[in-house]
Order: structure tokens, then C-alpha cells, then sequence
């Protein structure tokens, strides 16, 4: 019960905050959002489009709802039909995208967060506000809603990358 209220709550400031329709971005070579929207709206798309997806099967190098999703196909899979943005296909190479780092105190909604087993990134979410992420984690599993302070998640995470300037 608490955590669908918590959803709710999410999902209603995150309403008020766009006030409008979310503008979609045209697929470029590059990672830039079209100067035409405002990069709020974007991340808006973004979350709400992530959270959407919450209880689809986790699936071994799925990049659909239909097929299922491992963490970088879910990623990429949202910021491709939320905001028309490519990203690359694994969490190591998003890992290795020329963007800005952010540090966890520093998040906002839309950014991705990056984890690490050792010293590479092996594990990808998108931040969504208050401390949480969406992601797809594991087999058997499904896409949910997790704590960035969780433990597992606290010790292993490395970095946000702001995608949406």
C-alpha cells in the first residue's frame, strides 16, 4: 500500500512539474535534445515512460515491452520512444558516453545511474527522484522501482550521466 502511494505521489508532482504535453525529440547522430522543447519536459517523457514500464520480465538482451528488457534495453528502449534519443546498446558503453558525470547528490529526474561490479560498469537504471530508479535487474525478475541507498545499489553505484542537457 505505502508503495503505491509513494508512486502516486511521484507520479503527481512530476504532473505538476510539466504543466504541458512532453515534446518529442527527433532522432539525431548525436545525443542532443532539439532546442525546440525544454529539457524538463524530455526528462518528464523520460520518467513517465520508465515508470510505465514497471512490472515488465527481465529478459537477457531484451529491448522491448513484448520481449522483455535487461537494464541497457530498457534504458535505451525509453530514451529512444520517449525522447527519440539513441543511446548504445550495453551499460559499459553508456558508461563511456562524452557527458557530464553526476554525483548521487546531484541526480535528477531522467538521468541515468550507473553501477559497477570491480572497475567496470556492468548495471544501468534510469533516476527517477527521491533517492529512487527504475531498472531491470535481474533474470527472473521484472523491471521495478529501487532504492539508490539500497545496499547492493549504495555500494556499487559509480556515477549519473545527465543525458538531457
Amino acid at each position: 500500500m505505502c508503495f503505491s502511494r509513494s508512486l502516486i505521489l511521484l507520479l503527481s508532482l512530476a504532473l505538476c512539474a510539466c504543466a504541458g504535453s512532453a515534446t518529442r525529440v527527433a532522432p539525431t547522430g548525436d545525443l542532443s535534445p532539439s532546442a525546440s522543447g525544454p529539457s524538463t519536459a524530455v526528462a518528464n517523457a523520460v520518467l513517465f515512460r520508465a515508470l510505465a514500464l514497471v512490472g515488465t520480465p527481465y529478459r537477457y538482451g531484451g529491448n522491448t515491452p513484448e520481449s522483455g528488457f535487461d537494464c541497457s534495453g530498457l534504458v535505451g528502449y525509453v530514451y529512444r520512444d520517449a525522447a527519440g534519443i539513441g543511446l548504445p546498446r550495453t551499460s559499459a558503453a553508456m558508461g563511456d558516453l562524452d557527458r557530464p558525470e553526476i554525483s548521487r547528490s546531484r541526480l535528477q529526474s531522467g538521468d541515468l545511474v550507473l553501477f559497477a561490479s570491480g572497475r567496470s560498469i556492468s548495471h544501468v537504471g534510469i533516476y527517477v527522484g527521491e533517492g529512487r530508479f527504475v531498472h531491470a535487474p535481474n533474470r527472473g525478475g521484472t523491471v521495478r522501482l529501487d532504492r539508490l541507498d539500497a545496499p547492493g545499489w549504495r555500494e556499487t553505484f559509480r556515477m549519473g550521466k545527465r543525458v538531457i542537457l
